[in-house]
């Protein structure tokens, strides 16, 4: 294996590992985000519970108001109805107050529902209330037992980058920039080692990372040239065991 090939055997095991860490890194900030995120879909529903709690009390106060005034007025009839002079008069302001209390009725119906309404948006905003606290406990919990891991994984993360930037910089950047584009299609498995079947010749070829069959030109080639060859499949760059 020469020097090239060598020196990206060795970078991929760096990248797996940086890979690791990272993924390992995702999972704790996944719990901590998906915590964070129940809690706030529970305060935006909160926030809407409240603000139609706010509605149906203004709607309340309206009617209220309503309901006052058309009481004044019908007190107002009655006292009219009381000084009539003629029995058409008297009928008019009758038919008045009659038709007023209908719609009072019809108000204080309203009124009524909407107070229940608010009653049960009470009680819906405080088992909001009660469970977004209780959530916040466990975000403290989360967080808390997940801090000091994160923090150990950014420290390993920084200083394997640097180990990785390091080894790196021996690879020329043509080559550099095939490693890395087939690294990120792969979680970082960039390589992949060409397995020998067979006890005798002509042995069998295959890619050890997606094991489609290979040309023995594949093999032949990487015993005697330090060069990038790629799998015809999966495209990822091929090396063979020093004993292969």
């Amino acid at each position: 294996m020469g020097p090239l090939i060598s020196a990206l055997v060795q970078l991929q095991s760096i990248e797996l590992d940086l890979t690791n860490l990272r993924r390992r890194k995702r999972v704790k900030d996944n719990a901590v985000n998906a915590q964070q995120a129940k809690i706030n879909q529970h305060t935006e529903q909160l926030e809407s519970v409240r603000a139609n709690s706010m509605e149906r009390r203004k709607r309340s106060d309206e009617l209220d108001l309503d309901l006052r005034a058309s009481e004044e007025h019908v007190e107002k009839l009655r006292v009219d109805l009381n000084s009539a002079k003629t029995n058409k008069e008297y009928a008019t302001l009758l038919t008045q107050i009659n038709s007023l209390r209908a719609d009072n009725a019809k108000v204080e119906d309203e009124g009524l529902k909407v107070i229940a309404e608010i009653e049960a948006l009470k009680q819906q905003i405080t088992e909001l209330e009660a469970l977004i606290a209780e959530e916040g406990k466990k975000l403290t919990i989360v967080q808390d037992s997940s801090k000091d891991e994160i923090a150990k994984l950014d420290t390993m993360i920084a200083d394997l980058t640097v180990k990785r930037d390091d080894s790196a910089g021996k690879i020329p950047p043509k080559s550099l920039a095939i490693f890395d584009r087939i690294a990120s299609n792969y979680d970082g498995e960039a390589m992949a080692q060409v397995e020998v079947s067979g006890r005798k010749q002509p042995y069998s070829y295959s890619c050890g990372g997606c094991y489609m069959s290979l040309n023995a030109e594949h093999a032949n080639a990487l015993k005697s040239h330090d060069a990038i060859r790629q799998c015809d499949n999966c495209k990822r760059i091929l090396y063979m065991d020093e004993t292969a």
